[in-house]
C-alpha cells in the first residue's frame, strides 16, 4: 500500500513535474513569442530610428548649410548695416549741406533782392535826375532862345563900341517898314544881322524855318544901300540840326552864323573900310578878303561843332559815371569834384586879346610838351552833318 501510495506519489510528482514542465514550456513559448514580437518591434523601431537618424543627418547637413548661409547672411547683414550707417551719415551730411546751401541761397536771394531794390532805386534816381537835367537843359535852352535877340543886340553893340563901328538900332533904321533886329554901317553900306531862334524845344522844323527866313530877307536886300550879304544869327546850341549855312538867293546871299562868329565877321567886314574906294580893290584883294571872311566863318563853326561834340561826349561820360560807379566810389568822386575849382583867364572890358600873346602862350605849351616828351596826338574824330 505504501508502495502504491509511493508509486502514486511518484506518479503524482512526475505528473506534477510534467505539468509544471509543460506549463513552463507554454510560458516560455509565450515569452518567446513576446520576445520575437518585441524584437520585431525593436527592429522596426531601430529601422524607424535609423530613418530618423538619416533624416536627422540630412537635417544636420541642411542645418550646416543653413548655418553657413546664415553666417553669409550675417556677414551681408553686417555689411548692409555698415552701408546703412555710411548712407545714414551721408544723408545727414547731405542734409546738412542742403540746409547750408538753402541758407546760402536764401541769403543770396535776400542780397540779390536788396541789390535789385537798390538798383531800381538808383535807376529811378538816375532817371529822375536825367529827366530833371533834361528839363533844366530845355528850360535853359528856352531861356537862351528867349533872350537870344537881346543877347545878340548887346554883343553887336559891344563889338561896335570896342572897334568904333556905327551901330544902327531899329528906331534909326532909315526905312520905315520891315526893320531888322540889328544893323551896322560900314562904308555907307548897311549890313543886316537878324537874330533867329526856335519857337519851341522841337528843333525838327528849325532848318525849314531858317530857309524860309532867308527868303524873307528880301525885304531888306531890295534897298540900294543894304549890303547884299546878309546874316542870320542863330543860337550855338541849334547848330547840330542845321545842315546848310550858306544860301544864294539870287540877288543876295545869306549866311547862317552864331553869336561866337559875330566879332571875326564884323572885323573882317571892317577891314574893307581901310580902302578908300571899293572899286580900287583888285580881284586878288577881293578874293583875299572873301577868303579871310570864309576862313573865319568856317573855323568858328568848326570850333563850335567840336565843342558841341566833346560836350556831348562829356555829358554821356558823366551820365554813365553816375550809373556805373559803385555808390561809395561815386560819393568820393562827388566830394573831390566839389573840392575842385577851375580858374580860366578873366576877360576885362576894353582889354584887347593880342594874337601875339596867344602865339607866345602856344609856343610855351609846345616847348613844355617837348620837355615832358609827350607824344603828339593824332585826332580821328567823325562829326555828324560835317560840311564838305
Amino acid at each position: 500500500m505504501e508502495i502504491i501510495i509511493l508509486s502514486l506519489l511518484i506518479i503524482l510528482i512526475i505528473i506534477s513535474a510534467l505539468i509544471l514542465k509543460s506549463k513552463n514550456n507554454v510560458e516560455s513559448l509565450y515569452e518567446n513569442r513576446e520576445l520575437q514580437k518585441n524584437i520585431i518591434q525593436k527592429e522596426e523601431k531601430i529601422k524607424s530610428l535609423e530613418e530618423d537618424v538619416k533624416i536627422a543627418e540630412a537635417r544636420l547637413l541642411s542645418f550646416e548649410e543653413v548655418k553657413a548661409e546664415k553666417i553669409q547672411l550675417d556677414e551681408r547683414l553686417k555689411i548692409s548695416d555698415q552701408e546703412k550707417s555710411s548712407l545714414k551719415s551721408e544723408v545727414v551730411k547731405l542734409k546738412y549741406n542742403e540746409e547750408n546751401r538753402n541758407e546760402t541761397q536764401r541769403k543770396g536771394i535776400e542780397s540779390i533782392s536788396t541789390i535789385q531794390q537798390n538798383l531800381q532805386l538808383e535807376i529811378a534816381r538816375v532817371n529822375d535826375e536825367r529827366v530833371r537835367e533834361e528839363k533844366e537843359n530845355i528850360e535853359k535852352m528856352k531861356k537862351i532862345w528867349s533872350e537870344h535877340e537881346k543877347d545878340v543886340q548887346s554883343y553887336i553893340q559891344l563889338i561896335c563900341n570896342n572897334h568904333v563901328i556905327k551901330y544902327i538900332g531899329q528906331e534909326d533904321f532909315p526905312y520905315p517898314r520891315n526893320k531888322p533886329d540889328n544893323c551896322i554901317e560900314i562904308m555907307d553900306q548897311l549890313i543886316i544881322f537878324d537874330a533867329k531862334s526856335p519857337g519851341s524845344d522841337d528843333l525838327s522844323n528849325f532848318p525849314k524855318y531858317i530857309k524860309d527866313q532867308t527868303e524873307n530877307l528880301k525885304k531888306y536886300a531890295k534897298h540900294e544901300n543894304v549890303k547884299k550879304d546878309l546874316f542870320l544869327v542863330i543860337p550855338s546850341n541849334t547848330l547840330s540840326v542845321i545842315d546848310k549855312f550858306s544860301y544864294n538867293i539870287g540877288d543876295y546871299n545869306v549866311s547862317v552864323i552864331t553869336k561866337d562868329s559875330l566879332e571875326p565877321i564884323i572885323l573882317s567886314l571892317k577891314k574893307i573900310e581901310e580902302y578908300e574906294f571899293a572899286d580900287k580893290l583888285s580881284p586878288e584883294e577881293r578874293d583875299n578878303i572873301c577868303r579871310v571872311i570864309g576862313k573865319f566863318a568856317h573855323t568858328t563853326k568848326r570850333r563850335i561843332q567840336i565843342d558841341q561834340f566833346f560836350a556831348s561826349e562829356f555829358l554821356e561820360t558823366l551820365s554813365k559815371t553816375g550809373s556805373i560807379l559803385p555808390r561809395d566810389i561815386l560819393e568820393s568822386v562827388i566830394q573831390f569834384e566839389n573840392a575842385e575849382k577851375l580858374n580860366p583867364p578873366m576877360e576885362k572890358r576894353k582889354k584887347q586879346i593880342l594874337t601875339k600873346e596867344l602865339k607866345s602862350q602856344s609856343e610855351k605849351i609846345k616847348k613844355e610838351i617837348e620837355l615832358r616828351q609827350i607824344p603828339d596826338i593824332e585826332a580821328n574824330i567823325e562829326f555828324k552833318n560835317e560840311e564838305k
